[in-house]
């Protein structure tokens, strides 16, 4: 079994203008928790490709969606997260748009446009926004063209885990971004590489049991799930997936780079956004159960403390290259950051060629070839 993607893919502006425009500027996005926008006037925007995407809640109490684009001269209308009170005026030329996109002011409209300006014509441009597991997703087209989140995540719906993220609470300490300078393939293919649990991460994701690690793909997308392993003061028997002993933890990796992370008591994102070809922001924010049911899952299953007191490093102290040696952290993040880095730089030289892909990379061949089957 062999790659199937050339150095090119990961290296060259090119490519990454054909995924901009083919994949990420023309899919269902993910731009929040539910939760982000609970009252009118309150928006978010994301950067879906080449689309920047805003979602406001209009004085309906209904969600909509529009295009960050002034119609008069295209300027982006607002900017992160925030509350727009009672309408969306542009900073460039004042124009002004209600909470439902409708143009509604031009300044000084007589003498600026002496022939009359049709505002009912020059409304915001509609795109699409649903809500799936508690979480919001935008496309670029106008409701009614954009296909159906649902099926559009069907498939590996059931395949995630039991946990519903609208049930848990944030944390907002958990919340990260961070700029890793690798390609997103090569951070998703990470992200999906089964192979490399046992080895970059024996020590610090040594509560899993990895040989036990049930995945495959499901149409676009990939899911993942592993048991823990037993310690001594368990309660239940880790029977398996769907059983009293559901303990473990669910990785799936939904396209194109909407990762998450989920237990019986924790939802986590993990949402990779290409910068450049060598560039990529990773966003993360995490929820979870209440304290009570959280100090009763513990208390039950000892071995879930294993990914908050603290993991063991790869490598030891005594063998670290300084101390931000990312090998000796402890944290599995840092461990996969530095290797995704790593091959980037490695991908320059005219001597790199890839080896054979083992059993246990077969998702990172089946992710390439989604990627293919997008760009033709």
């Amino acid at each position: 079994m062999y790659h199937e993607l050339p150095v090119d893919a990961y290296t060259s502006w090119e490519w990454y203008h054909r995924e901009q425009d083919r994949i990420f500027s023309r899919l269902w996005r993910y731009a929040g928790f539910a939760e982000d926008i609970s009252e009118p006037g309150q928006y978010v925007s994301v950067q879906a490709g080449a689309n920047n995407i805003l979602i406001v809640m209009g004085r309906d109490h209904r969600l909509r969606a529009f295009h960050n684009i002034c119609r008069h001269r295209g300027t982006q209308l607002l900017r992160a997260t925030g509350k727009a009170q009672r309408a969306v005026t542009c900073p460039y030329h004042d124009w002004t748009y209600d909470l439902e996109g409708c143009l509604i002011a031009v300044p000084n409209a007589e003498r600026e446009y002496p022939s009359g300006i049709d505002k009912s014509q020059l409304g915001l441009k509609a795109a699409s926004v649903d809500i799936w597991r508690g979480m919001l997703f935008v496309h670029p087209d106008p409701p009614g063209r954009s296909p159906s989140l649902a099926e559009w995540f069907g498939a590996v719906d059931p395949h995630l885990g039991p946990v519903q993220p609208a049930e848990l609470t944030e944390i907002p300490a958990q919340r990260t971004s961070m700029e890793v300078k690798a390609n997103w393939k090569i951070i998703v293919e990470n992200y999906v590489d089964v192979y490399h649990l046992s080895h970059l991460h024996s020590a610090t994701l040594d509560m899993y049991d990895h040989a036990k690690a049930e995945y495959g793909w499901h149409g676009s997308h990939y899911a993942f799930w592993e048991p823990l392993v037993a310690m001594d003061g368990d309660r239940h028997d880790n029977g398996g997936r769907g059983g009293s002993g559901d303990h473990g933890v669910w990785v799936p990796m939904l396209f194109p780079g909407i990762g998450f992370a989920t237990s019986d008591s924790e939802w986590s994102t993990y949402i990779i956004t290409p910068l450049a070809p060598d560039l990529t922001r990773v966003e993360s924010r995490t929820k979870r159960v209440s304290k009570s049911t959280w100090n009763s899952l513990w208390s039950e299953w000892p071995s879930t403390r294993g990914r908050s007191e603290g993991q063991k490093a790869k490598v030891g102290r005594k063998e670290a290259e300084g101390r931000d040696d990312p090998l000796a952290s402890g944290n599995f993040v840092a461990e996969d950051n530095y290797v995704c880095e790593q091959q980037q730089k490695s991908m320059t030289s005219p001597f790199f060629e890839v080896g054979p892909a083992a059993q246990g990379e077969s998702p990172v061949v089946n992710h390439q070839r989604v990627v293919l089957s997008f760009l033709k």
